[in-house]
């Protein structure tokens, strides 16, 4: 018995050493360390359970044009990352990612392209994982390595990012995708149960983006899907991108080249916290943005474990304030310094002033309905995805 009880805390003392030592590999090389042993294998678990912190890869600079600069990025930073991703959200520039070559048959050779790339940044994450990609006309993104480091408006150029969400207790993330039916001009809202945004009391956030909003009857669509899931307790923000390039859910063949529909991300758990602030075509200079910022500041979530999230109009930017660039990043930054932002530049934004907080009472007077469709705009959300574990690693 007594060679037992020692050998007992002798193999409690290892697992510990050894679970301190794996602590510090990345997570591919933490699960190719897994395959040693049954007790590498437990250690690797229990390491990869504590992991719970939101991830990024960015990629800001152009490259060879054999691949876009996104996937060098998301080969070469994988190897590094200390998360296991359970969610995926990419976004990149439509200019250098789907191609807008004036000749029908180049722009038919970059459409394959397109699809290729997609299928490469798929390639590349865990087969378990749900992705969603988009592609729009401009980016804003904050550089690897730190929550803290300034987030870039980039208007123009070769850029991207993919969010990489693992899985956090309490924190439901899924995925949806509604495409207009050609034959019936009636949405069947029974389609919102299924995909998890009706009958959901722990839903509290939608990220929506619209697609081929260019076409006839997408403005109506995207209205039909908005209205029922605009409630004072769930909020939505999103905006009009140019195409979807990625829904693993799905069947790749079943891409919608023709049809126009709203894709997004569900975020459901009582921990959840968010709020979003419109920016409208008044908040032009310096001092309108920041008090917008002051607006999101004072809805006081807490920021640690939190994302930011910008959409705006392509409208904006640097035209919109006279040729000063990254105005509104950098007032984000100024109120928010640790809390890192990304987003894009598209063709008409979601959102409204609403603050989904601990308690889950939106501090507003109005009892109408905001209007949550808008173009011009910019729409600044926070999401905050509950206290993460003292023992993370």
């Amino acid at each position: 018995m007594e060679a037992a009880a020692k050998g007992a805390v002798v193999l409690g003392n290892l697992a510990e050493v050894v679970e301190r030592v794996l602590g510090f590999l990345p997570t591919k090389a933490l699960l190719r360390a897994a395959c040693v042993c049954r007790l590498w294998r437990e250690c690797a678990r229990r390491i990869l359970r504590a992991r719970q912190r939101v991830a990024w890869v960015s990629a800001l600079e152009p490259g060879p044009a054999d691949s876009h600069a996104l996937v060098r990025a998301l080969a070469r930073e994988l190897e590094k990352v200390h998360v296991l991703p359970q969610t995926v959200l990419y976004i990149a520039d439509a200019e250098t990612f789907s191609g807008h070559e004036e000749c029908h048959e180049q722009k038919k050779a970059r459409k394959r392209n397109s699809k290729e790339t997609a299928i490469a940044l798929e390639k590349l994450l865990p087969k378990r994982c749900q992705v969603l990609g988009l592609v729009t006309p401009g980016i804003v993104v904050t550089p690897m390595g730190s929550s803290s480091n300034q987030p870039q408006e980039i208007e123009e150029g070769e850029a991207g990012f993919a969010l990489l969400f693992p899985k956090i207790d309490g924190v439901k993330i899924h995925t949806f995708h509604f495409s207009k039916d050609l034959k019936n001009r009636v949405f069947d809202e029974s389609k919102f149960a299924e995909a998890g945004l009706k009958n959901n009391p722990d839903l509290r956030v939608v990220l929506l983006f619209g697609y081929n909003s260019w076409k006839s009857g997408a403005t109506r669509f995207l209205h039909q899907i908005v209205n029922p899931l605009n409630e004072k307790s769930i909020i939505l923000a999103g905006g009009q991108v140019e195409s979807f390039t990625s829904l693993t859910s799905e069947n790749n063949n079943a891409q919608p080249g023709d049809a126009c529909g709203v894709v997004g991300l569900a975020f459901s758990g009582p921990q959840i916290q968010s709020a979003t602030v419109l920016l409208d075509q008044d908040v032009a200079d310096e001092r309108t943005a920041e008090a917008a910022m002051q607006r999101l500041k004072a809805a006081n979530i807490p920021e640690r474990n939190t994302i930011g999230f910008m959409f705006a109009c392509v409208g904006r930017g640097y035209r919109h304030y006279k040729t000063k660039r990254n105005m509104e990043a950098d007032a984000f930054r100024k109120f928010f310094p640790n809390v890192p932002l990304f987003g894009f530049f598209g063709h008409g934004e979601i959102g409204c002033d609403r603050i989904v907080t601990g308690n889950f009472v939106l501090r507003e007077c109005n009892d109408i309905k905001d209007d949550l469709l808008h173009g011009y705009t910019t729409v600044m959300t926070l999401i905050h995805l509950g206290s993460t574990k003292a023992n993370q690693v």
